[in-house]
């Protein structure tokens, strides 16, 4: 089996701040640090990492090169990333001394994929296989009503958060996953809570508290806890999680097993700086005394 992501390619500069800004304030950053990224990216290396073969769709621009081949020394499959005239994306992130981060991005060659470009890739997938997408690339509809009319699992994770971009891929999903904000806001503007979306596994992130599995045919509710760790940079946890739950279902896991696994990738995520580059493999967290 294989997953496909649809997803964002960011270079993310990180500034270590003493508090995050606001309006009108100038802040001296103590460090700056600069990761593979994006939401996409950083799927595609979790779940590279937990195991699975991730075949990456999207784009770069001529700057984008050292992406790429940091994707391909990740595991991840980069056959399907076109280099384009558009400038690849980046973040701008700044962190503070708790851990909590602000983040301004330019999305760039995310949102200049073509369509053939897509179709070309899925044709080589099989029916069974995963397809994932964030809010951080075009196309996303195009590709879900493609993805299920192959066969595929049609999983989404609604961030950056949009409420139109939701509902437009809601018929065509299998998994959608979402933070308990974005589950709020969705709720406000649908109507209807996790459990009535019409989608058959939603997951929502519920930070220190864990995670929560929505079961849409039974009703079933599970609560999956978070482990207690001190975070030093938040930036990318819920990516590796969402990452970590693919491949645990891509591998035959049980959406508990998978959950509980990825909950403790994305606590030893939040223990380190950093984003792609610094997500956990398989041993690591098998081995973790977390």
């Amino acid at each position: 089996m294989a997953i496909w992501n649809l997803g964002s390619i960011n270079a993310d500069m990180v500034y270590a701040l003493p508090h995050l800004p606001v309006a009108g304030e100038t802040l001296a950053a103590s460090g700056l640090d600069q990761f593979l990224g994006g939401k996409g990216a950083n799927m595609s290396v979790a779940a590279a990492r937990a195991g699975s073969h991730v075949c990456h769709i999207g784009a770069v621009g001529a700057d984008g090169r050292w992406a790429v081949d940091r994707l391909l020394e990740y595991g991840v499959d980069t056959r399907h990333i076109a280099q384009i005239d558009t400038p690849t994306g980046h973040a701008i992130i700044a962190v503070d001394q708790d851990g909590e981060n602000q983040i301004i991005l330019f999305p760039g060659a995310n949102r200049a994929i073509s369509p053939d470009q897509i179709g070309q890739a899925l044709s080589a997938a099989s029916a069974g296989d995963i397809l994932v997408m964030q809010n951080e690339t075009n196309l996303q509809v195009d590709a879900a009503r493609m993805g299920r009319d192959l066969g595929l699992r049609v999983a989404y994770a609604a961030a950056p958060f949009d409420a139109v971009a939701v509902a437009a891929v809601l018929p065509h999903l299998d998994l959608l996953f979402l933070n308990a904000v974005e589950a709020r806001q969705l709720q406000d503007a649908t109507g209807n809570p996790p459990e009535a979306l019409g989608v058959e596994d939603v997951i929502v992130t519920l930070g220190a508290e864990g995670a929560r599995h929505f079961h849409g045919t039974t009703g079933a509710v599970q609560d999956i806890p978070a482990l207690p760790v001190t975070p030093v940079d938040t930036t990318g946890a819920g990516d590796t999680f969402t990452g970590y739950v693919l491949s645990g279902l891509d591998r035959g896991m049980p959406m508990a097993q998978a959950m509980a696994q990825a909950s403790r990738a994305a606590a030893l995520m939040v223990t380190r700086h950093g984003t792609a580059d610094v997500i956990p493999d398989l041993k690591e967290v098998q081995d973790s005394r977390l």
